[in-house]
C-alpha cells in the first residue's frame, strides 16, 4: 500500500512538471509568434470595435464597444482608440459586428441628426421667437434652464386690461438657433465661392433669432396660443443652474400692482352678505286682536207691526 501512495503522488509530480513545460513551451511560441507578427506588421494598435450589430441612427454606449489590438499598419488613421470619445455620439451608417469605428461613421448630436433624441418621455420641443430685449440679450446657451413670462390682454372692451405672469417656470432649453445642447458648438458654411467649405464657432454665438425648450403637451399648447396671438409677448428669464426650486404662484402684475396702487374689490365681502343681528329691526309691539261687534238685534213684530 505505501509503493501505490508513493506512485501515486510520484505520478502526480510528472503530471504537473510536463504541466509547466507545456505552458513555458506555450508561452515561448506565442511570444515568438508575436515577435514575428511585430517584425512583418510593425508593433500593434488599441483600436475601438463594434461589440455588436449597431443600426443606424443608433446611440453608441459602453455596452456596445470593446478594444482590440490589431497591427498599426491595419489601422486607419480615422479609427477611433479611446471609447470615451464617442460615448453619446450617434451611427451615422449601420456598423457591424466586429468592425472598427470611425470618426467619419458617426454623428454628434446637433443638426445632424436633430433633437428628437433629446427629448424626454412625454416632453415636446417647441420653438420661439426671441430678440435681445426678451431673450436676455441672447445671452442664453443650449442646456440652461429659464422661466418663461407672458404679456396677456385679459377682458374686454373698457374693462380690458394687460397682465404679465410666468406662465413656465424652470423651463429646459435644447438649443439656441441650430446650436444645440450637447453639441459641439461650430457649423460649417461654403463660402462666397461655393467651393471651400468654412467652421464658425457657436461658442459666443448672439445671431440666433430662436430658442428651442422642452415643455410637456399641455405647456406645449399654451405657448401655441401665445405664438399665434401675440408672439411678441413672450419673454425670458434666466435662472442659475444650480436653482430647481420651484417658484410659488404669484398674482399677476398689472399696471396698478406696478404703480402701487390699493386694489379694491368691487364684489361684495361675505359678512355683507350675511345677516347682522345687532342691525336687524326691532320686533313691533304686541297688539291683541280687536273683539268683533255684537249683531244687531231683531225685533219680532207684533200683530205685523214693529214698535217704534
Amino acid at each position: 500500500m505505501a509503493n501505490m501512495g508513493n506512485n501515486e503522488s510520484r505520478n502526480l509530480g510528472i503530471s504537473l512538471a510536463m504541466a509547466l513545460v507545456a505552458a513555458i513551451i506555450l508561452y515561448g511560441y506565442t511570444q515568438e509568434k508575436e515577435s514575428e507578427m511585430q517584425k512583418k506588421f510593425g508593433a500593434s494598435k488599441s483600436v475601438v470595435v463594434a461589440k455588436e450589430d449597431i443600426a443606424e441612427l443608433q446611440t453608441i454606449h459602453n455596452s456596445n464597444l470593446e478594444i482590440k489590438d490589431i497591427p498599426t499598419e491595419f489601422v486607419p488613421p480615422d479609427a477611433v482608440g479611446i471609447p470615451d470619445e464617442i460615448f453619446g455620439r450617434v451611427a451615422a451608417v449601420p456598423i457591424k459586428k466586429g468592425q472598427m469605428i470611425f470618426e467619419n461613421s458617426l454623428y454628434a448630436l446637433g443638426p445632424d441628426t436633430g433633437i428628437s433624441l433629446l427629448v424626454s418621455t412625454s416632453k415636446r420641443a417647441i420653438t420661439i421667437p426671441v430678440d435681445e430685449v426678451r431673450a436676455v440679450a441672447k445671452l442664453i446657451r443650449p442646456g440652461d434652464r429659464v422661466d418663461i413670462l407672458a404679456a396677456i390682454d385679459a377682458g374686454k372692451g373698457a374693462s380690458q386690461r394687460r397682465e404679465v405672469k410666468t406662465i413656465l417656470p424652470d423651463v429646459s432649453v435644447l438649443a439656441t438657433g441650430v446650436s444645440v445642447v450637447n453639441n459641439i458648438p461650430r457649423v460649417f458654411e461654403l463660402d462666397s465661392s461655393g467651393k471651400n467649405i468654412s467652421q464658425i464657432a457657436l461658442t459666443g454665438d448672439t445671431k440666433y433669432n430662436t430658442i428651442t425648450v422642452e415643455v410637456d403637451v399641455k405647456q406645449a399648447q399654451d405657448l401655441v396660443y401665445m405664438l399665434s396671438t401675440a408672439p411678441s409677448n413672450i419673454f425670458f428669464t434666466l435662472r442659475n443652474p444650480n436653482d430647481r426650486a420651484p417658484i410659488p404662484r404669484l398674482p399677476s402684475s398689472t399696471a396698478d400692482s406696478v404703480l402701487g396702487v390699493p386694489q379694491v374689490s368691487l364684489a361684495p365681502s361675505p359678512s355683507a352678505l350675511s345677516p347682522n343681528p345687532s342691525l336687524s329691526p326691532s320686533p313691533a309691539p304686541y297688539v291683541p286682536p280687536r273683539a268683533p261687534a255684537p249683531a244687531p238685534t231683531q225685533v219680532k213684530p207684533k200683530n205685523g207691526r214693529v214698535p217704534l
